[in-house]
């Protein structure tokens, strides 16, 4: 890398550097106006509710009605509700809002779980479809082929009281919408309570997942005869919940599982859609610690579908993605059938997903597309991890045992590297040699081959300290997966850090700085200096200058240059990544301290003298490769003769 390339990258580095703040700009300016038309927008919005609120006021409540007649409304079954608010169902695990109007589950607020809030800010707690934003609805077909959402429809329940607390006894909720009593005429006054669509949901007092059961009763006369299939539209704008928007919207996405068990998602970072002409056995509106999951039961599958995944515009900080499926399914029978389902909403967490069976846990981002990072998570990180966490220590010191335990684990390895880097450094004199002995730029294949016949001579494998690093890099990467979509850490404290799954700031912006964002994180900032403090020492003590100067000199900048760009990276990651990485450089500095101290320089020199003078065992393979060459010269010597 020559002085030019240098000046390129700078250049190049500059130049986005530019861009970013130009982009920055424009960006805020463009929040500011969206906020205001918000502001705007909340403020009809309250005038139309407080008014439609008022109109409703003076209707009858529905238990005041006979058993077996009640009052028909516009569409399919639409009485006038003494009120819109919620049917409410109550478990150990959360509060779940049921809309009386489309009858689908409207929003999820879960038991002593918070979302995000500023450190003086009193807690709030955690709402899965926060503002109630999630919608399902099925297009149903009459007989005159008019059609109707049962989203439109208001659903009918024989709950007493505001709320199911849901026990061993009471676990279901049932809510109908019912035909006219004579035919498909909609202008009748009184309904067939003999006939019904039914959402049955039933739910257990200590789970996240509970059964949504649709079923037709007595349906037959009033739908369209030959229609048998539906489409249940789900759709749903998870709201941002967590500190870091950005990032938080990046882990959102819809995924799902076919009928061969596979699952998949849409790009999280691009969005998009998908079309399926094969069954789906569930799908999923996944957030960064939560998720929403709709499964099929009864060895019943979604038929077909459409999942789509939209990003909304940068500047929004609210919606994280528009979610959308439309799914295919079967209803054979209009007068018993049913169509059997399981929703889960709850925790994305990787332990209490996979206790159900379903590849659920596959939602989880543990590095599934390389076989070796999902490995290494599932199999070490997260069982050891588990097991610290049973004795009820700090997260911040269960990263620490699990740093120091992976440290132990590739000791090994680490001193495999030592050793090699140590064996080169050692042989600085002969190697200078050489140097002395080549001088000129046209005789870099001969010093090149010099060099390599000492090292073989001296029993030293330039390439014996990069295949440990590699076998290293795996468990780094892995790492890098692990933290950030680790529930556990989700608002777990430690040292200055609020919350270890999302960065630590101790500086905050007024203005939004390019490839910064808007804050300084602490142990980014610790971690850089420990990287940049040891490649000073392993550049001055352990890996003396050899070779070229001037690209030794260059390779230098290069190594100090990354821990640069990495903090620029790193700066808005989860802190415990960082901290974790902070604990890695550190121990592995101490490593090679000890590792310093243990190996006297002067008998490892001797030992490799010794072995200078002994004959070079050749290798099978290059043994092989000798032969080779014997044949290839036999072979050019008899052309030769036969040309002659």
């Amino acid at each position: 890398m020559d002085r030019n390339t240098v000046i390129g990258l700078l250049l190049i580095f500059g130049l986005f550097l530019g861009f970013s703040f130009y982009q920055s700009n424009k960006a805020r300016k463009v929040m500011q106006e969206r906020e205001r038309q918000a502001l705007e927008e909340m403020a009809q919005q309250e005038e139309d509710s407080i008014a439609n609120a008022l109109s409703l006021t003076a209707q009858d409540s529905l238990n005041e009605q006979p058993a077996e007649t009640v009052p028909a409304g516009q569409q399919f079954s639409t009485p006038q509700l003494a009120n819109l608010d919620d049917y409410v169902v109550e478990t150990n695990k959360a509060w779940y809002y049921f809309a009386k109007k489309g009858g689908y589950l409207r929003k999820v607020c879960l038991k002593d779980v918070y979302r995000y809030t500023p450190k003086d800010s009193a807690k709030v707690l955690m709402e899965v479809f926060e503002g109630g934003s999630n919608e399902l609805n099925i297009n149903l077909q009459l007989r005159d082929q008019t059609e109707v959402g049962t989203r439109d429809c208001y659903f009918l329940s024989d709950m007493e009281g505001d709320t199911l607390v849901v026990d061993k006894t009471h676990n279901t909720l049932s809510l109908r919408i019912y035909p006219n009593n004579q035919g498909d005429s909609l202008q009748c006054q009184t309904l067939n309570v003999n006939s019904y669509i039914e959402y049955l949901y039933t739910f257990s007092p200590d789970d996240y997942m509970f059964t949504h059961s649709v079923r037709f009763v007595n349906m037959e006369p009033y739908l369209y005869p030959t229609k048998h299939n539906y489409t249940l539209e789900w759709d749903a704008e998870p709201k941002n919940v967590e500190k870091n928007y950005e990032n938080e919207r990046n882990l959102t996405s819809v995924y799902y599982m076919d009928n061969t068990d596979e699952v998949g998602n849409i790009d999280e970072r691009k969005g998009g859609s998908k079309d399926f002409t094969s069954p789906l056995k569930w799908v999923s509106f996944k957030q960064q610690f939560f998720t929403a999951t709709l499964i099929a039961n009864d060895n019943q599958t979604f038929d077909s579908g459409t999942l789509s995944a939209t990003i909304p515009d940068k500047e929004e900080r609210e919606v994280l993605k528009y979610c959308n499926a439309a799914l295919d399914f079967q209803m054979p029978d209009l007068n018993k059938g049913s169509f059997n389902m399981s929703m889960y909403v709850g925790p994305n967490q990787y332990r209490l997903l996979k206790s159900y069976k379903m590849k659920l846990e596959r939602q989880v981002p543990l590095g599934w597309g390389f076989f070796l990072l999902h490995w290494i998570n599932r199999f070490v990180i997260i069982p050891v991890f588990n097991w610290l966490e049973v004795y009820g220590l700090s997260y911040g010191i269960i990263i620490l045992l699990l740093t120091i335990a992976l440290k132990v684990v590739l000791l090994p390895v680490s001193y495999k590297t030592y050793m090699s880097s140590a064996k080169m450094r050692v042989l600085k004199p002969e190697i200078e040699a050489i140097n002395a002995r080549y001088p000129k730029d046209e005789d870099a294949m001969k010093k090149q081959q010099a060099t390599m016949a000492l090292y073989r001579s001296a029993g030293v494998k330039p390439a014996g300290g990069c295949l440990p690093m590699l076998l290293q890099m795996p468990i780094l990467i892995a790492m890098y997966r692990f933290f950030p979509a680790s529930y556990e850490l989700r608002q777990q404290s430690f040292l200055w850090a609020e919350d270890l799954s999302t960065y630590d700031s101790i500086w905050n912006f007024s203005h939004h700085v390019p490839l910064l964002g808007d804050h300084l994180s602490l142990f980014t900032i610790l971690m850089t200096i420990a990287t940049i403090f040891y490649t000073w020492i392993n550049n001055k003590l352990m890996n003396p200058t050899q070779g070229n100067k001037d690209q030794q000199r260059m390779m230098n900048i290069m190594m100090y240059m990354m821990p640069i760009m990495f903090f620029f990276m790193f700066n808005n990651f989860a802190s415990a990544l960082t901290y974790y990485y902070l604990l890695f450089n550190i121990l592995t500095f101490l490593q090679m301290w000890i590792f310093r101290m243990a190996v006297d320089d002067n008998k490892l020199h001797e030992q490799l003298k010794a072995n200078m003078k002994k004959p070079v065992k050749k290798s099978k393979w290059e043994l092989k490769m000798e032969e080779l060459q014997k044949q290839q010269a036999q072979l050019q010597k008899q052309q030769q003769k036969r040309q002659k």
